[in-house]
């Protein structure tokens, strides 16, 4: 009994270190957007709004931001469809090569980020197509789409298979009982999906790096400005996204748990 708590205490202790391990980072992150001071030394200046005034006054900031939603926002919606269409071929039917089939659609974000980069730049320069916003969408949905492929899966797998034969047999059509039975039981994961590629579109750099040219994401601008110099508008950039993409993340989260229904009441 003892040895159990003192298991339990251990393990907490360590899932603590781990939490503090990564998120330290940016909760200096966070702390020095609002410093006074030019450089992120401690002692601390006085508490200050300037960095944030400056970033979101740079119509080059506006910019890049706008292209990181369309783009996000576009690689999310289309692959989020393309994961739903491969996730029920995969709960519906059995064809040859299907296990082959799951390991290519699986197999983008196994690959090294700057390999993948670098292949996806010569695709689509073989179709001068490198160096436009568009050229990012394509690649961020190859890269997100095994994600929302993932998430619809599982709960595809929590469907009782007998549902759509039961709705076939009552009368219903292929596309009517995808419209009223599949479609519902999968709502929760396919916002879900919605959520998590977005949030893996908006922070992805390197990719976007690679194919943007000068159509820069927030990422890359946040990029060139650390290698170039030392300033305080990183944090403030920096901040803003992480909100965005914990939010993404969170909401996503939450829907892949699944709601808690309360017990009905007579």
């Amino acid at each position: 009994m003892r040895d159990d708590r003192l298991l339990r205490w251990v393990l907490r202790f360590y899932v603590a270190l781990v939490f503090i391990f990564i998120f330290a980072p940016i909760a200096a992150s966070f702390v020095f957007s609002f410093n006074s001071d030019r450089f992120p030394t401690i002692p601390l200046g006085s508490f200050s709004t300037e960095w944030y005034v400056k970033a979101f006054s740079n119509p080059e900031v506006w910019d890049a931001a706008w292209r990181s939603l369309i783009v996000s926002a576009s690689s999310a919606v289309i692959a989020t469809v393309i994961g739903f269409s491969a996730a029920y071929t995969d709960y519906r039917y059995e064809f040859f090569g299907k296990k082959a089939f799951l390991v290519l659609s699986l197999l983008p974000p196994t690959i090294p980020l700057i390999i993948f980069a670098l292949a996806t730049l010569g695709w689509l320069s073989m179709f001068k197509a490198s160096g436009l916003t568009l050229s990012i969408i394509i690649a961020h949905t190859v890269l997100c789409t095994p994600f929302a492929m993932a998430i619809i899966r599982l709960r595809l797998n929590q469907m009782d298979p007998n549902l759509e034969p039961a709705a076939w047999n009552l009368g219903a059509s292929e596309w009517v009982t995808m419209k009223n039975v599949v479609i519902p039981f999968t709502k929760p994961s396919i916002i879900a999906a919605l959520c998590l590629t977005a949030a893996v579109s908006f922070d992805e750099f390197a990719v976007a790096w690679f194919v943007s040219g000068l159509n820069k994401t927030v990422p890359v601008m946040v990029l060139e400005i650390v290698t170039g110099n030392i300033d305080p508008q990183v944090n403030a950039i920096g901040t803003a996204v992480f909100i965005v993409s914990i939010t993404l993340i969170v909401i996503a989260q939450v829907l892949i748990m699944g709601r808690v229904k309360k017990p009905e009441t007579t």
